[in-house]
């Protein structure tokens, strides 16, 4: 059988799994190959360019690194050529040389700097982490590379429906759960599109409108609707080009108004998997008027499915599941996760809040019970002491940096936190209980903490 189409009828009408071992054209899997790892090349020369490797990794005094890793940072230069590395892997995986050595490395490294310090979580990283992981399962360098060149009893011209299919899954979570997660009230009453818009009314042609009640609350419904409905849009050969449309013109619009970085590059990219496997084929046909003969399936490759894997399909469930539950996790929390932040990591709850705070640790001296207030900017960069503001997270984070630098002094201290938020524009409130020691205080990997106080300000219409 083939799937050719790629259709998601073809799977869901036949009912069987071995359908997810029919070849299909390889030639999307080889164009998004190509695309991520010049987008990904293009991100590393973005951080050479701005000095983020300084900024980042080598100027701060301490990062909030991810328990149970507690990765820390190369010292001297190895930051510096660790990023070097990254641009060298990233052409290998667009020219597909070694492509396996070169995925399976660059997804050990990214998220090796990814996992230094949480005040720098972006979802679009997490997913950038998860799709070079799952990249090396997929043969993407069958053809159009120089795995093919060189080793020609690699050369294909199909992959197993399920490579194409994983990646479209992975793609699609962002927008579902996004759309998932703005059903809230906030969301749903203008917040903070609100405040975002308030801030672009400068913007070319619409920004006239941005603090308009009607054009505020077509942002916001508009952006969840787009997020639920837009993989169902793509998925149907009817709605696809329109779905394409739609997407092209919301990254476009969201690039210009927010600083997201690669983010709608990468997107509007990875959206093209969507469309026939063969399109790119099909598309460099019909601009050449078919004066390049490009290479098609043979009979042969749609008659012969792959060998079917049971041991395949499993994984596939499991990694399957174990992404689709884990955005939800924070619905066994009782507390609002956009105060909290509890389950708010891996669940795609993206550009949702518009969250301010400030921290103010006190140390008290147990022998002379002396107390002091701690200079945030002692330990942390800036740019960490605002990521840290408002985040229960990174403020239990820091209390602990702070516990272990005065253990080897050899002090014996208490720590205490006074900390004040503001979700979404309303009045500051405080977030941290102040009577709480943190030197003993311990933080639950799943869970409420009783130590975060709940948020009691409603929200006011301020327009």
């Amino acid at each position: 059988m083939s799937l050719a189409k790629a259709d998601i009828s073809k799977i869901w009408g036949k009912g069987k799994l071995k359908a997810l071992f029919a070849p299909v054209d390889n030639a999307t899997i080889i164009l998004f190959r190509m695309m991520f790892g010049g987008i990904m090349f293009w991100e590393v020369t973005r951080y050479f360019k701005y000095d983020w490797i300084t900024k980042y990794w080598i100027a701060p005094k301490f990062n909030f690194s991810y328990t149970p890793f507690n990765f820390q940072p190369l010292e001297g230069d190895g930051m510096i050529i660790i990023w070097y590395i990254l641009g060298v892997l990233a052409l290998c995986i667009f020219l597909g040389l070694f492509y396996r050595v070169s995925i399976s490395l660059f997804f050990l490294i990214f998220t090796y700097t990814f996992l230094l310090d949480q005040a720098r979580y972006l979802n679009h990283f997490y997913l950038i982490c998860l799709i070079s992981f799952f990249m090396i399962f997929i043969p993407a360098s069958r053809a159009f590379s120089l795995d093919s060149l060189f080793f020609k009893k690699k050369r294909s011209n199909v992959n197993a429906a399920w490579n194409l299919w994983l990646i479209r899954f992975l793609i699609g979570l962002p927008y579902f759960f996004g759309g998932i997660a703005k059903i809230n009230p906030d969301w749903l009453r203008g917040y903070p599109m609100h405040l975002w818009l308030g801030r672009q009314i400068d913007f070319p042609i619409i920004g006239k409108f941005f603090t308009d009640e009607w054009m505020i609350q077509l942002m916001s419904f508009s952006g969840l609707l787009l997020d639920l409905a837009i993989v169902p849009l793509l998925l149907f050969k009817r709605t696809r080009i329109w779905g394409f449309i739609i997407i092209i013109s919301f990254h476009l619009l969201n690039s210009e108004l927010f600083i997201i970085g690669i983010f709608p590059w990468f997107m509007i990219a990875a959206t093209t998997l969507f469309f026939a496997p063969d399109w790119p084929k099909t598309l460099i046909t019909k601009l050449s008027s078919g004066n390049i003969n490009l290479p098609i399936l043979t009979k042969d490759e749609i008659k012969n499915n792959f060998p079917y894997h049971k041991k395949t399909i499993i994984a596939l469930a499991i990694c399957s599941g174990i992404l689709v539950i884990t955005p939800f996790r924070h619905i066994l929390i009782k507390a609002n996760v956009h105060w909290t932040e509890e389950g708010d990591r891996y669940a795609w709850r993206m550009k949702l809040i518009e969250k301010y705070g400030n921290a103010i640790l006190l140390v008290k001296n147990k022998q002379n019970g002396q107390v002091s207030q701690i200079k945030n900017g002692d330990y942390l960069a800036d740019w960490q002491i605002s990521a840290m503001g408002g985040n229960p997270i990174l403020i239990w984070k820091f209390t602990q940096i702070v516990k272990n630098d005065f253990k080897l002094k050899g002090e014996d201290v208490q720590i205490f936190v006074v900390a004040k938020a503001s979700l979404n524009g309303r009045e500051f409130e405080p977030i941290i209980d102040p009577n709480i020691d943190f030197s003993n205080a311990e933080m639950k990997v799943f869970g409420h903490d009783n130590w975060i106080l709940p948020s009691t300000i409603p929200l006011k219409n301020q327009r």
